[in-house]
């Protein structure tokens, strides 16, 4: 469980740190690419400890196909939630170091969509409808190629690297849109520091576990019940 919340922490903290601290500079390629490489790292790392699922759409995936159990599921969420809180607060710390730096307007890269997504000024972002296909989408694609390339017969010296790759396409895509979830824990850690984005938090935890689900079935769909995650 401890390999879940420090997982978590330091996705959220390289991740959204990247983006709140070097979006201007890096644009959406560069925070992709951060968010991709801190997950393949991480992977290896806590990967042989918990599985490295950093993410409750990805232990949902696990647990609908009985990769897991309950009990565990839900300690996994909890670490996750905790340490997502905690690198969502040590970001804010460091931005907030910059005198420059403003709260109500700068945020912490928060997910959100019209008003309150992505947008150049004057204009509003996508809608939410356009929030939900990709959250459904790239999660549902992110669990499928998390649970296909941990079963019994992948090769898994390579998961790392697919996981990543995944990671990156996914947040590439989504984040012109709502600033990309993929992640409920992604979500959970930018709301509480940015006032606006309490409000559509629920769609960055709901549409996201969906996705989990659907990657999960779909993975079932294609492999069939009973292929497992390696010891």
């Amino acid at each position: 469980m401890a390999a879940e919340g420090v997982g978590t922490f330091l996705l959220v903290f390289g991740g959204v740190g990247t983006a709140v601290l070097a979006g201007s500079r890096v644009g959406a390629l560069g925070v992709s690419l951060a968010f991709g490489f801190i997950l393949l790292c991480l992977a290896y790392t806590l990967g042989r400890i918990s599985g490295c699922h950093i993410n409750p759409a990805v232990t949902l995936g696990h647990l609908l196909l009985g990769r897991i159990q309950a009990v565990t599921a839900a300690m996994y969420v909890a670490a996750q939630a905790v340490g997502a809180l905690l690198g969502g607060l040590l970001v804010f710390a460091v931005a907030n170091g910059l005198p420059d730096y403003h709260r109500d307007l700068d945020g912490l890269a928060a997910n959100g969509w019209g008003e309150y997504g992505p947008h150049e000024p004057g204009k509003e972002g996508y809608g939410l409808g356009s929030a939900i296909v990709v959250e459904v989408v790239l999660t549902a694609l992110l669990v499928l190629v998390v649970l296909a390339v941990t079963d019994k017969v992948a090769d898994t010296a390579l998961a790392g690297v697919a996981i990543g790759i995944t990671l990156a396409l996914t947040n590439l895509v989504a984040i012109p849109v709502d600033n990309a979830s993929i992640n409920p824990a992604r979500s959970l850690a930018s709301a509480p520091f940015q006032e606006d984005a309490w409000g559509q938090l629920w769609a960055f935890i709901v549409f996201p576990l969906l996705g989990g689900a659907i990657g999960a079935l779909a993975y079932a769909g294609l492999f069939g019940w009973k292929r497992r995650a390696r010891a």
